[in-house]
């Protein structure tokens, strides 16, 4: 629970391009699509899946007599599930389409739809890294590790320059105990994208993970410095200050973490273990029962926590 990254950092892609030159695509489709691009990154993610889901009907000739403005997004990818045998003829267009509203399903957490979306994608074509990158995200949310090791694995062989499949990769790696693995990774997705903070924010948290806690203070401090509203970095970066055997230090990062993510439970945790660990008890009471607000399901681990700090204060001369 103290080194893992949440799976919003997880990285998903929103295909921009390509959506222009595709003659056979009517144009109405393509305008439901750039619509459903704009409604996504203005954070309108009901409007976005509305219109990547007309993007779809009309680019697969799918025109169902009756919609409803109301359909909830797990009803409007089951009809696409059920017509999807239906389709004769496919615009190639279609398959980016479904990665897109993928996506936006995964975002709203529907990961059983967001996975069907992205089967479909990969149907149409086989060959598009970004379904398969997709697909792989909601397989490991979903706690299917083996399935979202394969999808970043064709990721990666479809497109070895997709610097973010490396990224979600090396995550999924640390997860199993791959450290080093997720350090060939991480090194990848620098190679190409030398200047992405949150590759900086992961080699630290594997770098604790090797207990190689300076080292991973300087990579929390390069990804500060690249993205000075990074939660995860300050997050980790306190980790790192507890396991060097500064809570103070680790408090003030705890501190800055919960100021940018007031719904990192991850760091409310650890700032309570390091008021704990100087006799702040109430304080540190305060920081769990928030945790627990947030996920009530830490409940266990974050027990064993606060035992295994208590006889650790207790130990202190």
């Amino acid at each position: 629970m103290r080194y893992r990254r949440t799976l919003l950092g997880l990285f998903i892609l929103i295909l921009f391009t390509s959506v222009a030159g595709q003659g056979q695509t009517p144009a109405s489709a393509t305008n439901y699509y750039q619509h459903g691009i704009n409604n996504f990154e203005k954070g309108d993610l009901d409007g976005a899946l509305e219109d990547y889901t007309r993007a779809i009907e009309i680019s697969s000739s799918l025109f169902p007599a009756k919609r409803s403005p109301s359909r909830t997004p797990s009803s409007a990818n089951a009809f696409d599930s059920a017509a999807a045998d239906r389709i004769t003829v496919v615009d190639p267009f279609t398959a980016r389409a479904y990665t897109n509203r993928g996506i936006v399903l995964l975002r709203k957490g529907d990961f059983d739809g967001a996975i069907s979306d992205f089967d479909q994608a990969i149907r149409i074509n086989s060959g598009l890294a970004e379904a398969y990158l997709g697909r792989g995200v909601a397989r490991r949310t979903k706690g299917d590790l083996k399935g979202a090791r394969a999808d970043f694995d064709r990721t990666l062989l479809i497109n070895p320059r997709l610097s973010e499949a490396y990224n979600d990769r090396a995550d999924l790696r640390l997860e199993m105990g791959d450290v080093d693995g997720a350090f060939a990774d991480l090194n990848r997705a620098l190679t190409l994208r030398p200047r992405f903070a949150v590759t900086y924010d992961q080699l630290g948290y594997a770098r604790i993970a090797k207990h190689d806690f300076d080292n991973a203070i300087a990579d929390f401090n390069r990804a500060i410095q690249l993205n000075p509203e990074m939660a995860s970095a300050y997050q980790g970066r306190g980790t790192a200050w507890m396991d060097k055997g500064d809570p103070e230090r680790a408090i003030i990062d705890f501190d800055r973490a919960l100021e940018l993510d007031p719904k990192l439970a991850v760091a409310y945790t650890n700032r309570g273990l390091a008021w704990l660990l100087q006799g702040q008890d109430a304080k540190a009471q305060k920081d769990f029962e928030q945790c627990l607000l947030i996920k009530p399901n830490l409940k266990a681990e974050l027990e064993k926590r606060i035992e295994l700090a208590k006889e650790f204060r207790s130990r202190k001369p």
